[in-house]
């Protein structure tokens, strides 16, 4: 099911499923919240997997406030490979949600909610930005203690009246801060919400995951050189999501050629996932370069992030990979326009993002449901071939020799 689709849901269902679970609530309908700490709690994350990796310092806490055992993560089903990874809850207590038609979607809904109200779990988060339908989803698990972001002042209305926990929206702080500003209100007394008297935290950079000995193997077949050379990889697409995050095809192209001239024994790799195959061919054929080829659809999350490991630099567009990027060693170099680094850049230590900052930049946040009036991303077209080639070529530089 496409993102417009999915949107479309939220935006009709989903408010009319919040309109009319608030009415219930606000009629008495539910019991309030149980007295002392939370016993069990369920974590609404469904959609992009690089917001997961940014909310791992969340479920940490989550995890700490009631063991691993007792936390759950309801997510859509294409974007559970890097909760897999991250390895903060068991695979047992991960909630799928598969989103191929509208009749799996529904019964999957169900089956989760079912489950939950069987496990008597007692308190949940819903990480989503003000979206109705995981605030709806969340209302329904049955859990009586209720954190989530709530519109106080119209923000992205239609959400309802839905969280017995209300915390405010920061378009300022990083996501990864009001993630877990979200389960920290799980805790804090309800009365002094929306004030959240804890914290400020560090960014917290995620723990590296290694990978195993096969999976780097295989990775290390993609670069496809015995002498290991120096590997740069860039990652064009930015999802559906927001594709005014897309830096221009023929930026890349530039790039490339201008790497490849720089760098003799450079080797370029463009990845993707296997609905990016196609895009990714088409850029190398531009770039028309033997030391450049595709290796979009043929990595697992696994080999993906091994892949990481056996690169030098990523060039990205404001997207996942960039996130999962931060699980290595690798220097990365996002690329930001319609949103703000310090809000949603990878939380690496070897992160250089590369942001212009132009007047009307940043365009998109929590507060307009992630939609812009921009037709024109002039804020990515402005980021100049040879200014990121300068970036990476200094880095190459001082990256240890292999």
């Amino acid at each position: 099911m496409g993102i417009e689709r999915m949107r479309r849901i939220d935006a009709t269902a989903g408010r009319a499923a919040c309109a009319v679970l608030t009415l219930l609530r606000r009629w008495g309908v539910g019991r309030p919240e149980d007295p002392g700490p939370p016993r069990a709690i369920v974590v609404i994350k469904l959609a992009e997997q690089g917001a997961t990796v940014a909310a791992l310092p969340a479920l940490r806490r989550a995890a700490e406030l009631v063991g691993p055992d007792r936390v759950y993560v309801c997510v859509f089903a294409e974007n559970r490979a890097i909760l897999d990874e991250l390895d903060v809850v068991p695979a047992a207590n991960v909630l799928e949600i598969r989103t191929s038609t509208v009749g799996v979607l529904v019964r999957d809904v169900l089956r989760t909610v079912r489950r939950c109200r069987r496990l008597r779990i007692d308190a949940g988060v819903d990480l989503e930005f003000f979206s109705r339908s995981s605030a709806a989803l969340l209302y329904l698990t049955g859990a009586r203690r209720r954190a989530g972001l709530h519109s106080f002042s119209g923000e992205a209305h239609g959400r309802g009246d839905l969280m017995t926990r209300r915390v405010s929206a920061n378009p300022l702080q990083h996501v990864s801060h009001t993630f877990r500003a979200l389960v920290e209100a799980l805790v804090l007394p309800v009365e002094q919400l929306p004030a959240i008297d804890a914290g400020p935290w560090d960014l917290e950079a995620p723990d590296p995951i290694a990978p195993s000995d096969d999976v780097r193997e295989r990775a290390r077949a993609l670069v496809d050189a015995d002498d290991r050379p120096p590997c740069v990889l860039l990652n064009p697409n930015a999802g559906d999501l927001v594709p005014l995050r897309r830096w221009p095809e023929a930026h890349y192209v530039d790039l490339a050629r201008s790497l490849l001239e720089r760098h003799q024994d450079l080797r370029i790799l463009v990845t993707g996932a296997s609905d990016e195959a196609a895009a990714a061919e088409r850029l190398v054929r531009r770039i028309d370069h033997v030391r450049c080829r595709s290796v979009a659809g043929r990595t697992t999350m696994p080999e993906l992030l091994a892949l990481y490991w056996e690169a030098d630099v990523l060039v990205t567009n404001d997207s996942g990979p960039a996130h999962y990027a931060a699980l290595s060693p690798i220097d990365i170099v996002p690329l930001f326009g319609p949103e703000s680094p310090a809000v949603f850049g990878p939380t690496s230590a070897r992160s250089h993002p590369i942001w212009l900052g132009l007047p009307c930049s940043p365009c998109v946040n929590a507060f307009n449901d992630r939609r812009s009036p921009c037709r024109d991303n002039v804020c990515m077209q402005r980021i100049a071939p040879t200014a990121v080639a300068d970036v990476v070529s200094e880095l190459l530089a001082a990256r240890p020799p292999r």
